[in-house]
């Protein structure tokens, strides 16, 4: 595989996403709502009214290390640290997950809707540097607004939450190891499996609909989380990397195995 014709597919394809505003308005909307706009409305609520037995409850989910960071916090204060540094921490997977499967969704479906797929198939690039180009130009993105996201959230958090905590909260280990780590395995499945899909229907908008599918499993983590039932901890975190790296060597091998030029210029027939 030839690094050059990979940038060069990059290259080519982030011109296209630079200019189309169907793209590039989810992926700037959804990090506005989960870094701005949320932790604006947990921070500037008022006082929580939920019970001390509930809280209590939910205190006693919580890993030594998390609740060792609450003690001495009042009640409002442990539920805003809780739902900050902890519960709406899944959420920021779904940053990637959706910037990167929105573009991904128009690598080889947009190419058939601007009649482009032809031209591009028959270049002199492999089916390794075609898939690894059009994946790049859907990841970098998707972790530079992921990476963005998480400073201007931290930097929020930080300074509008200082008068309630007394101190900074963010970022923690895990926050670290979920947005550095995490995050980037995450993005490479969900670029993987759309861009198989987007080389397989006929549209940018079909694509688009499958792409959705990606986003469940991240719900469960979202829920997991939530309840506690699974719970983002540093060697929780590094379990779900090693498995999320496990199953995007899987989702290359198997879309490189089902590439077919032939078939793909068939079905835009």
């Amino acid at each position: 595989m030839r690094a050059e014709k990979v940038i060069l597919v990059f290259r080519k394809d982030w011109i296209e996403v630079r200019r189309n505003w169907e793209i590039l308005a989810p992926i700037l909307l959804v990090p506005l709502i989960f870094c701005v706009a949320i932790p604006l409305m947990i921070l500037l609520i008022p006082e929580s009214s939920s019970s001390s037995n509930d809280l209590g409850s939910l205190i006693t989910i919580l890993p030594e290390a998390v609740r060792s960071e609450i003690t001495g916090f009042n009640d409002n204060q442990t539920i805003t640290y809780l739902m900050l540094s902890f519960i709406f921490m899944p959420f920021f997977l779904l940053i990637p997950a959706m910037a990167s499967s929105v573009i991904s969704s128009d690598s080889f479906a947009g190419e058939k809707e601007r009649k482009t797929i032809e031209s591009l198939l028959a270049t002199p690039l492999t089916d390794g540097e075609l898939i690894v180009g059009k994946m790049l130009v859907a990841f970098v993105p998707s972790m530079i607004v992921t990476i963005v996201s998480f400073i201007v959230y931290t930097a929020l958090v930080d300074l509008i939450g200082f008068p309630l905590f007394g101190r900074f909260i963010l970022p923690t280990i895990n926050w670290l190891l979920v947005i550095f780590l995490l995050a980037p395995a995450v993005s490479i499945a969900g670029i993987a499996v759309t861009v198989i899909v987007s080389a397989r229907v006929k549209g940018f908008r079909e694509a688009q609909q499958m792409s959705v599918l990606v986003i469940v499993p991240i719900m469960g983590l979202v829920v997991g989380q939530a309840l506690g039932l699974l719970l983002l901890v540093p060697a929780v975190i590094l379990i779900l990397f090693a498995i999320f790296v496990i199953i995007d060597a899987i989702i290359l091998r198997i879309g490189l195995g089902m590439f077919e030029r032939e078939e793909i210029l068939s079905r835009n027939k």
